[in-house]
């Protein structure tokens, strides 16, 4: 069983889930056009040996904020845990969540390991757009999810519907169950009035996806070397990252506590290879800090 929650932090609130479980804190962040129902199947591994915590990143699912700069999304990590009272948790991050925790340990964010999802980033400082997962132009967004749409209630479980019937044809939610896409895909869509806003709009993807390169905290490579912690790098085969993996497997060996794996999936791998994200936290939570 889990509960969910509304909660005041200090950057603002946030739609929380509590997938219960005792021992080690374990918060999940998921990747852009997500919400935390994507990790309901490795949490109900997780929860056997850890404690297992999950939250709408702001701009989607049932978080009410918005960003008002490219550093907020990735900051609330150390908000959100200080609000649900976590310690040290081991942070998992999918896409582009895979950035927001990789962001906030390099930041000097407080957590015993971060664990990244096929959620990287490869090129240095002068071409870091050409690797972000939020480049691609808005009119393919739209094309592809329909982020920003206004809608009524009829609309959005029709739009639910077709998403599921078209998920075998669909690269990203291809082998992903029904049940599964329906859930995520509902809890994107934000009750306004009378009206459900598919999230995250364009303007939040905007914000959000266009850092200030002045910044020491910034999408490029340089960022895994600010790390002090133990990290686990997982590789989807057919992921986002296909035909990188030799850049990914260098990031792995050059600091301590840092561990490789790949995967034989596309690029949703909460929900299509969930063991394998559940053992890399395990694995990291084993690894003493340094």
């Amino acid at each position: 069983m889990f509960s969910d929650k509304l909660v005041a932090a200090s950057s603002g609130r946030f739609a929380v889930r509590d997938f219960g479980g005792e021992g080690r804190d374990v918060l999940l962040v998921h990747g852009t056009g997500h919400n935390l129902e994507v990790w309901g199947p490795v949490a109900a591994l997780l929860r056997q040996r850890f404690h297992a915590v999950a939250f709408d990143m702001r701009g989607h699912g049932q978080t009410p904020v918005n960003s008002k700069d490219a550093e907020e999304y990735w900051r609330d990590i150390g908000a959100v845990s200080a609000a649900l009272g976590l310690r040290f948790p081991v942070l998992v991050g999918h896409s582009a969540g895979g950035y927001a925790v990789t962001a906030f340990a390099a930041s000097g964010g407080e957590c015993a390991g971060v664990v990244i999802v096929d959620g990287f980033v490869l090129d240095g400082r002068e071409t870091p757009e050409g690797a972000h997962a939020w480049d691609i132009p808005e009119q393919q967004l739209w094309d592809m999810f329909r982020y920003g749409w206004k809608t009524d209630q009829e609309s959005v479980e029709g739009y639910v519907r077709d998403v599921c019937a078209a998920a075998e044809r669909d690269w990203l939610n291809k082998g992903v169950p029904p049940d599964l896409i329906a859930k995520f895909t509902r809890r994107s869509f934000f009750r306004n009035g009378d009206q459900w806003l598919r999230r995250p709009t364009m303007e939040e993807i905007r914000t959000a996806g266009r850092p200030d390169p002045g910044k020491l905290i910034y999408p490029s490579v340089d960022i895994y070397a600010k790390i002090r912690v133990p990290m686990g790098f997982i590789f989807a085969k057919d992921g986002l990252y296909k035909g990188r993996k030799q850049e990914v497997q260098v990031l792995s060996v050059q600091g301590q506590g840092r561990i490789f794996l790949e995967v034989d999936c596309g690029h949703n791998v909460p929900m299509l290879c969930p063991g394998a994200v559940a053992g890399m936290v395990e694995k990291i939570a084993s690894l003493p800090a340094f």
